[in-house]
């Protein structure tokens, strides 16, 4: 607390607002011209002032700048007068590490802005993929939860699986989400791992132990998340949002839904991925007594029962 009162004016000057938590700051600009270089170089030297008049100093070695997409110009910036390295993966809530070590994020020119400020470890590479991080954390917290545990029961393994490491796999899965199939199965090994500890069930196979446990697959998981966010964009808290987001077909026919949403066309394949484009093919297959749920809990059931016949 005294920390952050300490550091609450570090915004005051920069042009792009810093994003913080707790004792992290990640610096992010829109860098596709010579005039977005210049800016970031600039909030740059202002944080290096900050830092002096307060008489705290960045650790020069661990400033790192992370170049997303391919076509990226990789320009180079100076922290106090030496030059940043890049680096292949940096942590999605950190720019800023005031211990003090300055680590900075600079993003390509978007279609739309793009903040990283989801408060979850794990590292996000050149090409905003985590996926590879969260199995490697996930992975150690079930090692620690395998050499620390002596029970193997149900009761045991599955709340620690749930509370410590399934939050790794799938917290803001709407934007990280895998498509690349050996992506999918790197997170899946997890679950499998976790559902082979517990007792009774290490000579089945995978979607045996699920069932006895009442579980879904990782790819189910991600998929029940994107119709319970979509499902609040069109009817529950975020209906705002939603309107600029989906476009509603205006279709009376009795053998669909009611709640039909336009399929967007585009150019590019990797827009097919996108959370916009590829929850509406399952929302329309979804039944009419599902998408007209009076509420999101009435909808968590429904889909969880719908689910059971999809992927």
């Amino acid at each position: 607390m005294l920390f952050n009162i300490f550091v609450s004016n570090i915004n005051s000057g920069i042009e792009h607002t810093p994003r913080n938590f707790a004792n992290y700051t990640k610096l992010c600009g829109a860098v596709h011209m010579l005039k977005g270089r210049d800016a970031t170089q600039r909030n740059l030297e202002r944080l290096e002032r900050w830092a002096h008049a307060n008489l705290i100093k960045f650790n020069k070695a661990k400033c790192k700048v992370l170049h997303p997409d391919h076509s990226n110009p990789k320009h180079k910036y100076r922290v106090g007068g030496e030059w940043t390295e890049s680096s292949p993966a940096n942590k999605k809530y950190t720019s800023v590490k005031l211990e003090w070590d300055l680590e900075l994020s600079v993003i390509p020119f978007l279609y739309t802005p793009l903040h990283f400020t989801c408060q979850a470890s794990g590292l996000v590479d050149s090409r905003l993929n985590m996926s590879q991080q969260c199995a490697q954390v996930a992975n150690g917290i079930l090692a620690c939860i395998r050499n620390s545990m002596a029970s193997r029961s149900r009761e045991v393994i599955l709340p620690l699986y749930s509370a410590l490491v399934r939050p790794h796999l799938e917290y803001c899965v709407q934007f990280w989400a895998p498509h690349y199939r050996k992506d999918v199965e790197l997170l899946e090994r997890v679950q499998r791992r976790a559902t082979r500890l517990m007792r009774g069930l290490e000579n089945k196979s995978h979607e045996e132990r699920l069932r006895e446990r009442g579980m879904f697959s990782l790819e189910k998981k991600r998929l029940r998340g994107d119709l319970i966010a979509l499902y609040n964009c069109l009817k529950g808290g975020c209906r705002e949002v939603g309107v600029g987001l989906f476009s509603q077909v205006n279709n009376d026919k009795t053998r669909e839904n009611g709640m039909k949403l336009q399929q967007g066309r585009f150019r590019l394949d990797i827009r097919k991925d996108y959370f916009t484009e590829r929850v509406v093919r399952h929302w329309n297959s979804l039944p009419r007594e599902v998408v007209k749920s009076p509420s999101l809990e009435v909808f968590k059931k429904c889909v969880d029962m719908a689910l059971q016949g999809m992927l």
